[in-house]
């Protein structure tokens, strides 16, 4: 391979194949990491903001000391990276689909410092997401219907654009009703998206959780001369 651009790992899934592939920006001096399903691009290293301050936002409404989060999601990782900067924190639990980016992390694939494997306090669980929110037991067979203080969530572009036909109806407020089941009270969802703000998502949010809201995360890109870039945080809490 170029030193300029390599295929790290590519693997068939139930919804396509994905890769994981490293490309050197000679412009900006730096290597990136990229996760495709097939030709679609799903996260880049070189944007983190927004799934940075998934975490951040998310755990910020928590009034709780040591709360329990749950990602749905795992990517590249820095949501889950993000978490555990909260030394607070009493545990992550990351629920991914894809069997090859849980073992891309195994690995040490991914250019995540230090790895997630490290923290004793993250557990990772191949699952789907969407099937697991909708049922009744939830996301830990060890302890079914356990809650959490808050879910986070980055798995589809956004909520009109899925990667698959298996969340269409999660972003209802049927969808979000049933998630609910599964945060504590005082607890949190975070909801992240790749577009600005959609107040229909906002509004489903409000028809199910006590406060709702939608936090804009804009950010300079630096493939276009700094444009600054706008992607959008949902954040929603059961009193």
């Amino acid at each position: 391979m170029s030193s300029l651009f390599e295929e790290i790992d590519y693997a068939p899934t139930p919804i396509g194949p994905v890769s994981l592939r490293r490309r050197r920006i000679l412009s900006l001096g730096t290597d990136v990491f990229e996760i495709l399903l097939g030709d679609e691009h799903l996260m880049s290293s070189l944007f983190t903001a927004s799934e940075v301050a998934l975490a951040k936002l998310g755990i910020a409404q928590l009034a709780c000391e040591a709360p329990d989060i749950l990602v749905g999601g795992l990517g590249l990782g820095y949501t889950a990276q993000a978490v555990l900067e909260h030394s607070y924190v009493r545990s992550l639990t990351v629920i991914e689909m894809l069997e090859p980016v849980i073992r891309w992390h195994e690995e040490g694939l991914v250019p995540l410092t230090p790895p997630l494997k490290e923290d004793a306090r993250c557990r990772i669980v191949q699952g789907d997401f969407f099937e697991l929110a909708a049922s009744e037991n939830g996301f830990d067979a060890q302890a079914l219907g356990r809650q959490y203080d808050a879910i986070l969530i980055d798995i589809d572009h956004t909520p009109e654009h899925f990667l698959d036909d298996r969340s269409s109806s999660f972003y209802s407020t049927a969808g979000f009703d049933r998630l609910a089941r599964h945060v504590r009270p005082g607890g949190v969802v975070g909801l992240w998206s790749d577009a600005v703000t959609d107040d229909v998502v906002t509004e489903r949010l409000s028809a199910v959780f006590d406060e709702a809201k939608a936090e804009p995360v804009t950010f300079p890109n630096p493939l276009q001369d700094n444009k600054p870039f706008t992607q959008t945080v949902y954040v929603a809490q059961k009193r």
